[in-house]
């Protein structure tokens, strides 16, 4: 997203390292990396954290940011969500996956992609074109990110809106009023049903751990 603020602090860098340990212990190629996590808890600052250390071993990683892909525009998104109530919107089902997935595909097969990035000082939805025949793999951040089909690494970060919200308001994506409330209690529900298909967990602290596996049915 252009004009996003990144507040990158020691934990971020920390837990970077770590992460990008296990990513070379399990590199493949066209590889895709997956955070989620809550508003506020450091999804965009891991991904560019990681993205930027992988150069370091020789590795062209690109940050995606599944907040690219809302159906609604931004302007819009707001009066969109109280007319068909939060509760029963707000949610995976926001985005446009298709157009993601499609983007994702063009990633895997070296091409050329154009997808939406949304500018948070005109608030409007521009298309950014990708060469991907240079990059060697993807970090999509988002909320719902390791939702995302065929992914090699899902990292999930335990922080919820209640501890993030300093973040929230240094970052100043939007005001903090009772319908943000809302609107982070439902992404708080949703993104909290997605910890059990994370492979790595961050947690309050950022530390990294692996995830425990969960018992078969």
């Amino acid at each position: 997203m252009l004009g996003d603020v990144l507040l990158i602090a020691e934990k971020h860098q920390k837990a970077g390292e770590v992460i990008v340990e296990k990513i070379l212990s399990i590199r493949k190629p066209k590889m895709i990396v997956a955070i989620s996590g809550e508003s506020g808890s450091g999804k965009s600052e891991l991904a560019h954290v990681i993205a930027k250390s992988l150069r370091k071993h020789g590795i062209m990683a690109k940050p995606l940011h599944i907040d690219n892909y809302y159906r609604i525009h931004p302007l819009e998104r707001t009066e969109w969500r109280k007319q068909h109530g939060i509760q029963n919107v707000v949610g995976p089902n926001e985005y446009d996956w298709d157009t993601f997935l499609r983007n994702i595909s063009e990633f895997r097969a070296g091409a050329f992609s154009t997808g939406p990035c949304v500018d948070l000082v005109t608030e409007q939805i521009d298309q950014l074109t990708t060469d991907y025949s240079g990059i060697d793999m993807l970090i999509i951040d988002g909320l719902y990110a390791i939702k995302t089909p065929d992914i090699d690494l899902r990292v999930f970060i335990e922080l919820t809106y209640h501890e993030t919200k300093k973040a929230q308001v240094v970052r100043g994506k939007e005001p903090q009023n009772e319908y943000r409330m809302q609107v982070l209690e439902k992404e708080h529900q949703e993104v909290q049903a997605l910890k059990p298909l994370a492979d790595l967990l961050v947690g309050m602290d950022y530390e990294v751990r692996p995830a425990s596996p969960q018992p078969k049915l």
